[in-house]
């Protein structure tokens, strides 16, 4: 008999809706893996179990009382968001020691438009501090590690949702995505991650984004399950902005086959120029399976080279850092920061107002120049990720030959760290920067048969408004 976690979000939801299964019953059984599991796997930092079999409970009285044509579209299905999110009653860290610790007094948006959609949420998954980071370890619980190797990280500042996604602890799981929070975990996990573009999901949106960089999207197994979950987030109350939603939605029209398209192929990174790199065997062995997997689906791959603005990692930083030196922390618990989350506040502070105004006016006019180049290509492929997922430690230097270091003893390189990201994502940030959706697909592993060894994916950027697009694209392709 098939168990509730090897269900597809979308079989799983189906099951709730008819009442095969109830709330109860789902909640239950995650909350048991989780218990299970997580002492391992760091994916959750709180879990909720109490409250969450109330409100299973209560979606199950419900139920009784509304026809299943009536009920939420993701009715009873268990749900976790990241620690950088408000949850009414919970605590939000925001992955940090050097602030107060205290319940949230409301749902964010973006949890108020799911719990509204139905979900039931079992708790607050891990990220790095003020989601800061693209590996998901802080100074205040475990690290998130990788689901097909403990040692390896599970990617950020989406790493625990990803994690428990992809170790079978969430049916799938919200990101937000401002600099690849969505897609780099996604592909360190072996996941599908869709971040979507500007403006299509607005209760993703954050407060202290001078450059509008982040977005809600889904983490998910395969792309009807990410469908799903992006028709909950752009339904009838996600906002009278919410743009794109195609009619009858995103999983009616995922099935379709898409048209021929034009797809161009490039390595080439803003950040290339200030952080040289070089991608591994591995990344250019999932873009080899990827471009196989699309002129096999009968697309038209070509090579593109796009020309990318020096001055792009220091507008970007200049933006990426500003909310976290505007972040209200007590200067005698500034000590308790990370290196890298302590370095990158003072010189953010340090900035002055028209330094950040000119950073955001130059990434718009960045933002157009990139668009003109890509528009020659229906869809852009690149690799998701330049290296492997590098073991937890790796980019603080918090490694001792096999053992990691106290986060306390965490070394001071901030630079280092920072650097250490850039090479390892260098084609994620760029597409925030843009407002484009862009989605990851594993489509390699390096044991060379899919589930063992680590995950590689490839990353599929389109034009605004190309979310259906990207999402049949991977369906095409068996994801």
């Amino acid at each position: 008999m098939t168990e509730l976690h090897e269900l597809s979000a979308v079989a799983l939801r189906d099951l709730l809706r008819q009442g095969h299964v109830s709330a109860a019953e789902a909640a239950a059984h995650f909350l048991a893996r989780i218990e299970q599991q997580n002492p391992l796997l760091g994916a959750f930092v709180t879990v909720t179990a109490e409250q969450a079999m109330v409100d299973a409970r209560a979606a199950d009285s419900a139920r009784t009382q509304v026809p299943a044509g009536e009920l939420p579209l993701l009715h009873g299905m268990p749900l976790a968001f990241k620690d950088l999110t408000d949850v009414a009653g919970v605590v939000t860290t925001h992955g940090s020691a050097a602030l107060d610790h205290k319940p949230a007094p409301s749902d964010a948006p973006l949890v108020a438009l799911l719990k509204e959609a139905g979900v039931i949420a079992l708790g607050k998954t891990q990220v790095p501090e003020f989601g800061l980071t693209a590996y998901s370890e802080n100074r205040i619980a475990p690290p998130s590690r990788n689901p097909h190797a403990l040692s390896r990280s599970s990617g950020g500042s989406s790493g625990g949702s990803a994690a428990a996604v992809a170790a079978g602890l969430l049916p799938f799981a919200p990101g937000t995505d401002g600099g690849g929070s969505v897609r780099i975990p996604a592909a360190a996990c072996g996941l599908v991650g869709l971040k979507p573009g500007r403006g299509v999901v607005p209760a993703g949106e954050s407060l202290g984004d001078p450059a509008r960089l982040v977005v809600a999207g889904p983490i998910a197994r395969d792309s009807l399950d990410a469908a799903l979950m992006m028709d909950a987030l752009t339904g009838p109350n996600a906002g009278r902005d919410a743009t794109g939603r195609p009619d009858g939605g995103y999983l009616a029209a995922v099935s379709q086959e898409p048209p021929r398209l034009r797809i161009g192929i490039s390595l080439d990174s803003p950040w290339s120029g200030t952080f040289p790199f070089a991608p591994e065997q591995d990344a250019m062995d999932a873009l080899r399976v990827g471009g196989d997997l699309l002129e096999h689906a009968g697309h038209a791959l070509s090579e593109a080279s796009i020309r990318y603005d020096n001055r792009y990692p220091d507008a970007f930083t200049t933006a990426w850092t500003a909310a976290v030196g505007a972040a209200r922390i007590s200067p005698h618990r500034e000590a308790l920061l990370a290196p890298l989350t302590r370095t990158l506040r003072r010189r953010a502070q340090q900035r002055s107002p028209a330094k950040l105004a000119e950073s955001v006016a130059f990434l718009r006019q960045f933002q157009h120049d990139t668009m003109a180049q890509y528009g020659q290509w229906d869809l852009m492929l690149m690799p998701s990720l330049a290296q492997t997922p590098r073991p937890v430690g790796w980019f603080t230097g918090a490694m001792h030959g096999t053992d990691l270091w106290p986060a306390s003893q965490w070394p001071g390189d901030a630079d280092g760290d920072y650097r250490k990201q850039c090479e390892f994502a260098p084609w994620s940030s760029m597409v925030n920067v843009c407002g484009l959706p862009a989605i990851t697909l594993p489509v390699h592993w390096t044991g060379g048969v899919p589930g063992q060894g680590l995950p590689m994916g490839v990353q599929l950027v389109g034009p605004m408004g190309s979310e259906t697009l990207l999402l049949q694209v991977a369906r095409q392709l068996g994801f």
